[in-house]
């Protein structure tokens, strides 16, 4: 059936429009649209003031559902919160009972945890007469009070969500709690500062990172490399040198760091007490002081050496407790020690010479004694040995510097005699070859006798006197024993 076209006007007629009702002609179908309309049918949409206020609250539910999402952005993970909640648009007509419109406690100025009537207690310590009587004792009030308490423990206690539940805490479980969080918070504070002022054993502490810096914006370091070895008293790094007034730095350089804790070194003190340079300025009352004392003892044994001519590193630069000297290896490779090399028997041989030689010269010409020599402190580098760790070398008139001079022959002897070394004097003939005295005993004991004997009266004859037995000769040979009676 074809229906005629009609105007404008046709349209719009009424009468029209019942004719059309009446002779049963359908409208044609309007196609179905996917239109999701805010309002239900429930709603009154006859006034236009209403349909405003709806538009208006699904306008104010874009805002801040997109304003919640920036919210979250700015925040991300941090533990202190920006709310933006006083640029939020908070409709009059927005229905509550809606799950995109649930609350978040940490953005409204509501405390859940708020009484609705805050309880007080009056002046006089109670409420009620007679049976009804209630103290501050109680213990349904001094468990809500407990409960209440917590929220003021660290930040780093989790004690839980309370909302809407009347939890009670007794005295004797909320004091121990208490006892415990600040157990904890002290613990942690003396964890915190002790990683700050101590140099561990890969790291340094940020006192120290300073200086390093401050070596390497001065032009005294280019960079500083990292760690190649550790002890029980420093850290080494490596660096590669740069320029210092006018003073050439070797092109590799290594950092000694001297460790600020004493946990590993605890007897150092007696390197250094009775050594009568650094006597007068020890202090066992400031223990980073005495780290830095002990780095500048170790600048001036080396000094001390390199004027000998004895293979050592050469000192840079000394900033507190940093020790800044020439590196023994090459390209970023460090020197293996005597124990660590692989040698002929003739360079073993070789290297034995040599360190007679230089333990001689030590304690002849530098009038020191290393205390520590063994294969550890000894560097092989260019078919040369180097003596290294010299921090607490110390001179011949300590009170212990004999015992001392014992154990490094001790040492020195027992590792070339393994080495198969055949020339190898025994302990007792290394030391007297290098002290020059003439100590005569095949057993061990009688030998520290005697030297122990040696050290008392040396040390009587410095406090009657104030001289020392042991003197150097003008002539360069060893130190003698002054027999001289007093």
């Amino acid at each position: 059936m074809s229906v005629s076209p009609c105007s404008l006007a046709d349209v719009m007629s009424e009468q029209l429009a019942r004719e059309l009702h009446e002779e049963g002609i359908p409208f044609p179908e309007i196609p179905d649209t996917d239109l999701d309309l805010t309002c239900t049918p429930e709603a009154d949409t006859s006034s236009d003031l209403m349909l405003a206020q709806m538009l208006q609250m699904e306008f104010d539910r874009e805002f801040d559902t997109q304003l919640r999402r920036e919210e979250r952005k700015f925040n991300g993970d941090s533990k202190v919160s920006i709310s933006f909640e006083n640029y939020r648009m908070v409709h009059p007509y927005e229905d509550s009972d809606s799950s995109e419109d649930e609350v978040d406690w940490q953005d409204t100025r509501h405390d859940p945890y708020r009484a609705d009537k805050p309880t007080t207690t009056p002046k006089k310590g109670f409420v009620g007469k007679g049976k009804n009587i209630t103290t501050k004792h109680d213990e349904e009030v001094c468990g809500r009070k407990n409960m209440a308490r917590m929220d003021n423990f660290a930040p780093e206690v989790q004690v839980g969500d309370g909302i809407g539940m009347d939890l009670k805490l007794s005295n004797h479980v909320y004091n121990a709690l208490k006892r415990h969080c600040y157990t904890e918070q002290r613990r942690s504070a003396r964890l915190h500062e002790k990683k700050e002022h101590s140099t561990a054993e890969h790291a340094v502490d940020p006192k120290t990172r300073l200086l390093m810096y401050k070596m390497v914006n001065a032009g005294i370091l280019e960079n500083i490399n990292g760690c190649f070895s550790t002890g029980k008293e420093s850290v080494v790094f490596h660096a590669n040198g740069g320029s210092f007034e006018e003073k050439i730095v070797p092109e590799e350089c290594v950092l000694k760091v001297f460790k600020t804790t004493l946990n590993e070194f605890k007897n150092r003190d007696k390197y250094i007490k009775d050594d009568y340079r650094f006597k007068d300025r020890f202090s066992k009352l400031n223990p980073r002081k005495i780290i830095r004392l002990w780095a500048e003892k170790e600048m001036h044994n080396l000094t001390r050496m390199k004027k000998a001519g004895i293979p050592c590193p050469e000192v840079v630069i000394l900033k507190k407790h940093i020790l800044v000297m020439s590196f023994i290896g090459k390209d970023h490779v460090p020197a293996p020690k005597l124990k660590d090399a692989t040698l002929s028997s003739e360079d073993m041989k070789k290297a034995y010479y040599q360190v007679l030689n230089m333990m001689q010269q030590l304690y002849q010409d530098c009038n020191l004694v290393h205390a520590d020599l063994s294969e550890y402190n000894m560097l092989w580098h260019d078919g040369q040995v180097w003596f290294i760790d010299v921090s607490q070398s110390i001179e011949p008139t300590h009170p212990h510097g004999l015992e001392f001079l014992f154990r490094d022959c001790r040492n020195v002897a027992t590792f070339f005699q393994k080495a198969g070394v055949a020339e190898a004097l025994n302990v007792f003939e290394l030391f007297n070859t290098v002290s020059g005295l003439q100590i005569n005993s095949d057993n061990e004991a009688d030998f520290l006798a005697q030297i122990e004997a040696l050290e008392k009266r040396n040390e009587d004859h410095v406090q009657k006197s104030g001289k020392k037995i042991f003197t150097d000769t003008n002539d360069g040979s060893p130190p003698r024993l002054n027999t001289d009676d007093d």
